[in-house]
């Protein structure tokens, strides 16, 4: 049985990644890239759709990890257990790479002499192929149509009840190293793995990497781990960035709001580019834009709110029926459906990332500026049409007023472009487009008798997103129509507990997204309340939220996509990028705002 969404650890080589549970279970892992079948797909199912499960032989089934920690600023896991019969630890990793995926796994004698267990039960497509399973020398290879996984270890394996198994005992100082390599099952073995070489290489990468951070406040583990675990969903071959590195974990535990998250949004990976970029990270920034001009190729009429990790355009969704999903929450679901809607806040967050790139001075890419141009004369076009909105509803169309305000950013962000002098476009004419966006906002958007604006055009529901209309310079945080907004989200959309739902869901009812069932508080727009109450002058408001907020991480640093504030647990996809984006921004906004940074 799967744990708890929070109890798993991430490990990955900026490729794919594998979830580690606390009892030592591998659960959840897709090679050779991140939108791959999954070998181990136990996390949506049973044991019976794959595991790899190493630890102290004699404890019980449910028995966790006593201690466990990433080495440093690394994504080298480390697990310990304390058994009667001594100390044992187990190493984690993945090396990032060139050539085949290889999943590591370092099992250390601290003390005494520990009787250790290792099952194997490799599973193809979602835990629905059993494959071939055989010796090759001294290794052992599954096989099933075009893949193939070889295990490399120097102690004794034997097959049972088609899994793999190995019992052997560490002494003080034993390391014993079992090693999984994916590879097409056509090609020839991949090479035996060096495990010590390549935990050492791995950790020198890791290492390298947050050296170049230039976040030193108060929050730097927070933060350097946000990033490491932004950097760990970036598909390092092309640039894409993935929302998060799973499927159909739950929004809300035995629900139907489940959904998959293994492709690159332009919304969530352009967010994310922002917050590396403003912390020192400009060869993602570089490679994404590389990949967003891939994408997009000669024809940004037809731009897609989502691509795959290598630009793909068809992610048609599809039900896995035999997985019974994760605690029984149905569907299981690969591929999603959302690719083909109309967002329009997509062109505003694509604009404000190329603008960003532009402004911390990453070199100028001509096609670049000459694509935010076409996308403008788009944007000119289409702005004032409904669409479905940031949260991606599968209701009707509306006049979402984020959506609105984001086509401003688009238009406001490529105004400052032509000013500069860097491209040349009609000035005059996108200025008044640019004031005639903010004013049809103001007008249709706003609520005058509650003093808030309001989800869509007409509605007298509330949307989370409107937090991002003083983050995005659409009105200044003194507004008053701007602190009346932020005080109306925490009243009718805060928890008991302080955090923020993204808008009111329908229970058993079908709601504005076009579902049923209810959802838990949604954590960036959570980090987002705390990033408006610092902009306002609510600072210590705003830093005791965020300090509330990080105390929801699991115990290695990690968020889910939401909170359940009933059953007090992590829910949704994980880890998820939006969430750590917005613990990012939010601590670069405390940090600009403490009182001993004014006169810097």
């Amino acid at each position: 049985m799967a744990g708890l969404i929070e109890d798993y650890g991430l490990i990955g080589d900026t490729q794919t990644v594998a979830l580690v549970g606390r009892d030592g279970s591998i659960d959840w892992s897709c090679l050779p890239r991140f939108d791959s079948a999954a070998v181990f797909a136990g996390l949506l199912g049973t044991d019976d759709h794959g595991f790899w499960r190493i630890r102290p032989a004699h404890v019980g089934r449910t028995a966790q990890a006593d201690r466990r920690r990433y080495v440093g600023d690394s994504l080298v896991l480390e697990s310990e257990w304390d058994t009667p019969r001594g100390t044992v630890r187990v190493v984690d990793f993945m090396p990032p790479r060139d050539g085949a995926p290889q999943l590591i796994r370092i099992v250390e004698g601290v003390s005494g002499r520990v009787p250790m267990h290792s099952a194997l039960r490799m599973r193809f497509n979602y835990g629905w192929v059993v494959p071939w399973v055989h010796k090759i020398d001294d290794r052992t290879v599954a096989v099933a149509g075009p893949d193939s996984v070889w295990l490399d270890t120097e102690a004794e394996t034997y097959g049972k009840d088609l899994t793999t198994f190995s019992d052997f005992t560490v002494s003080p100082g034993e390391r014993i190293a079992f090693t999984i390599s994916w590879q097409p099952s056509h090609h020839q073995p991949p090479a035996v793995a060096d495990p010590e070489g390549s935990l050492e290489a791995t950790e020198e990468f890791w290492r390298e990497w947050v050296e170049h951070c230039t976040y030193h406040g108060p929050y730097r583990d927070a933060v350097v781990r946000s990033l490491i675990t932004l950097k760990a969903l970036t598909y390092a071959p092309t640039g894409g960035i993935v929302a998060a590195p799973t499927t159909s974990l739950p929004e809300c535990i035995g629900g139907v709001r489940n959904w998959d998250y293994r492709f690159t949004w332009l919304r969530d990976a352009a967010i994310t580019l922002s917050s590396l970029l403003r912390t020192g990270y400009r060869e993602e920034a570089r490679a994404w834009r590389e990949w967003l001009l891939r994408a997009v190729a000669g024809d940004p009429d037809n731009l897609q709110i989502m691509y795959g990790i290598a630009g793909e355009r068809e992610l048609g969704e599809n039900d896995l029926n035999w997985l019974p999903g994760y605690e029984n929450s149905r569907p299981v679901r690969v591929g999603n459906g959302a690719a083909g809607q109309l967002q329009l806040d997509v062109y505003g967050e694509v604009t404000e990332a190329l603008h960003l790139a532009h402004m911390t001075g990453l070199a100028r890419n001509d096609y670049a500026s000459l694509l935010q141009l076409k996308l403008i004369q788009w944007v000119e076009k289409h702005w004032d049409e409904p669409d479905e909105g940031i949260w991606e509803v599968r209701g009707p169309r509306r006049h979402f007023v984020h959506s609105k305000v984001m086509t401003w950013v688009a238009v406001d962000r490529t105004v400052k472009l032509i000013e500069s002098g860097d491209v040349d476009g009609p000035l005059e004419r996108w200025k008044d487009l640019r004031e005639t966006i903010h004013r049809d906002v103001c007008e249709k958007g706003y609520d005058k008798e509650r003093n808030t604006f309001t989800q869509s055009y007409g509605s007298q529901e509330l949307d989370a997103s409107l937090l991002l209309i003083p983050q995005m310079g659409f009105l200044p945080p003194d507004d008053k129509r701007v602190i009346g907004t932020i005080e109306a989200i925490q009243r009718e959309l805060g928890t008991e507990d302080g955090f923020v739902m993204r808008y009111p869901t329908a229970g058993e009812g079908v709601g504005v997204d076009g579902l049923e069932g209810d959802e838990g508080a949604f954590l960036a727009c959570s980090f987002w309340l705390a990033d408006d109450l610092a902009m306002i002058g609510r600072v210590d408001e705003a830093r005791n939220l965020f300090e509330k907020l990080l105390s929801l991480r699991n115990d290695l640093g990690l968020l889910a996509e939401e909170w359940d504030p009933k059953l007090k647990r992590q829910v949704g996809n994980f880890p998820q990028a939006f969430s750590h984006v917005a613990l990012v921004d939010a601590a670069l906004r405390l940090e600009a705002l403490r009182p001993d940074m004014a006169a810097v």
